[in-house]
């Protein structure tokens, strides 16, 4: 099974930073109900769509006080245990980050770390990748980051 997974979040002042469980030191942070992690929200959207259960907002919706400021780590192993009631197994995460800043290498090794700490899996079948765009559109201009995954399972 292949699932695959994109999100994207506008920056503003007042929140704090965070991408793959790592908080990030930044003057702004993603804006959203939960810690608004995008590469976590595209992984765990890519492990559900492999298993045909749907999305994070189906799953973990804006409405529901729970899962305000919630760490999306925990969102995302939430996704691994769901994945396993199916008697499934997520075997690897292939992961890009699209913004123009921050650059993302210094904290890449943190960030499979963490994502392969929730997903139970080697660190080795994780991968995080970064792009930039060019300053080209709303990512370009600092306004955003965005992120895609893709998941590979199987039963």
């Amino acid at each position: 099974m292949v699932g695959l997974g994109y999100d994207v979040h506008r920056l503003v002042k007042g929140r704090r930073l965070v991408l793959g469980g790592v908080e990030i030191p930044s003057s702004v942070g993603l804006y959203g109900h939960s810690d608004a992690d995008v590469l976590c929200h595209a992984v765990a959207d890519a492990c559900l769509g492999a298993f045909g259960l749907g999305d994070i907002g189906e799953h973990f919706p804006p409405s529901q006080p729970k899962w305000k400021n919630i760490s999306s780590l925990l969102l995302l192993d939430w996704v691994r245990v769901s994945v396993e009631k199916k008697k499934g197994k997520i075997m690897h995460i292939d992961a890009t980050v699209i913004a123009q800043e921050p650059k993302i290498a210094p904290y890449r090794m943190r960030m499979k770390a963490q994502l392969a700490a929730a997903l139970r899996l080697p660190p080795e079948r994780v991968s995080v990748k970064a792009t930039t765009p060019e300053t080209l559109g709303a990512l370009g201009r600092r306004e955003g980051i965005a992120a895609m995954a893709v998941a590979l399972g199987q039963y």
